[in-house]
């Protein structure tokens, strides 16, 4: 399926890079612009895609707006997008009509493994009409595209986005015996055989290796045959919202905001005990739907405010709100909430399992906690509360990191990375 009103062009310079991602997210569509901007991109694969400046759009209703609005890209990309849409399709309207057999973990007909491997697969038929150049790929989407391309003599960039699947089970399955009440929301031990023999796989037919935090870099030693060099390069802030400042002096009780999936391995029963320990000076939002059964979450969601989903600029909106994000996670790839919170000025508490060593200078714009310690997040939660001059001062050095940590700067340095020149000589 092409794009409505989208032109096929034939790169004037040659072969240059082609990527694919099912879905798209915000880190995906800022690495496009990069490349599209730094004139390298060839070719982009995905599902479902949608043009927001089509005529079609001023006739949708508000709702489905919004959810296309998650698959749309800058005009430059739409012109070098493909799309493999009727299985992302057929998934999405499966789960807005709760037909969950159809879209089972990797069993289901529709299941989102099901439309990760169709997309592999049709990218690397399409490389036999493009040998040569690089292809950008991420996890779970890029076997068959790697094998193919190693054929061709491509250069083959692979994007982790979180921690190596053994660490994940490691991790997960102790969380599993110590918090057995919310082992249903630990779905990590989910993966079969097969599904992490691919993962594997992806790892050694790569010849570069990108990874957004210094702990998903540290999570690979566990990888065995994995030979590429390991990129770490943190992601970017959203542009600062002119319109919020933030107050000289705080005039209501601490308000802390959650976002993410509710699940034990963002640290969730850490984060919960934490608070309610403090309970009424600090004030609780969370921002996310469950992610399996948990009776100690459902009473929680009672009993704090809860919102299950809001659109990007929503939350972004929330977080003006707010003074401090609570990020207590076990294991994670980087946490992109954790600089969006910084550009809205809030102070962020989060553990060594996340991008936050990577981004915050400990205790001048945020708080690195240990994993699953409740106590350590309550005494930094203390802190701010008692001393609400501190408070301020720390969410003003957050934003001014955000400011620095742009994803200008981002695609500058994944370009140096994944540019024809910038890549060594193939084994």
């Amino acid at each position: 399926m092409r794009v409505i009103g989208c032109v096929e062009r034939v790169a004037e310079r040659g072969p240059m890079i082609i990527l694919s991602h099912p879905t798209g997210n915000s880190v995906v569509r800022n690495t496009l612009d990069a490349f599209s901007a730094a004139g390298i991109l060839e070719r982009y694969w995905t599902c479902v895609c949608w043009n927001a400046s089509a005529r079609a759009n001023r006739l949708l209703p508000a709702s489905i707006k919004t959810e296309l609005g998650r698959r749309a890209y800058s005009r430059p990309v739409l012109e070098k997008t493909r799309c493999r849409p009727w299985l992302e399709a057929g998934r999405l309207l499966a789960q807005k009509l709760a037909l969950s057999g159809l879209s089972r973990h990797e069993k289901g007909p529709l299941s989102i493994d099901a439309v990760y491997r169709d997309l592999d697969r049709r990218v690397a038929r399409d490389l036999l009409q493009r040998p040569g150049g690089t292809v950008y790929a991420y996890e779970d989407c890029a076997c068959e595209t790697f094998g193919r391309a190693k054929t061709l003599g491509m250069n083959r960039v692979y994007d982790l986005p979180i921690g190596y699947w053994r660490a994940a089970q490691a991790i997960q399955k102790e969380e599993a015996e110590l918090q057995p009440e919310w082992a249903a929301t630990l779905p990590a031990t989910l993966d079969s055989e097969s599904k992490c023999g691919r993962k594997d796989e992806e790892l050694k037919l790569a010849t570069q290796i990108v990874v957004a935090s210094s702990f998903t870099q540290k999570t690979l030693s566990l990888a065995a045959n994995v030979t590429a060099p390991v990129h770490v390069i943190p992601y970017g802030a959203p542009a600062l919202d002119v319109r919020a400042e933030i107050p000289h002096r705080r005039t209501r009780s601490l308000r802390a905001l959650y976002v993410g999936s509710l699940t034990q391995r963002k640290g969730m029963s850490y984060l919960l005990k934490a608070v309610e320990a403090l309970a009424p000076h600090v004030e609780l939002t969370l921002i996310g739907r469950p992610v399996g059964p948990c009776q100690p979450l459902d009473a929680a969601l009672r009993k704090h405010r809860w919102i299950p989903s809001l659109p990007h600029a929503g939350i972004l909106d929330e977080m003006n709100e707010h003074d401090v994000l609570l990020f207590p996670s076990l294991f994670e790839g980087f946490g992109l909430v954790l600089l969006e919170a910084m550009s809205r000025g809030m102070v962020v508490i989060t553990t060594p399992h996340t991008g936050g060593p990577d981004v915050l200078d400990r205790d001048m714009d945020g708080f690195i906690v240990p994993i699953r310690s409740a106590e350590a997040i309550r005494e930094k939660l203390e802190f701010l509360v008692r001393n609400p001059g501190s408070l301020i001062e720390m969410k003003h050095a957050a934003r001014r990191k955000a400011e620095r940590l742009t994803w200008a700067s981002f695609g500058e340095r994944l370009i140096a990375v994944v540019a024809p020149n910038k890549i060594p000589a193939l084994p």
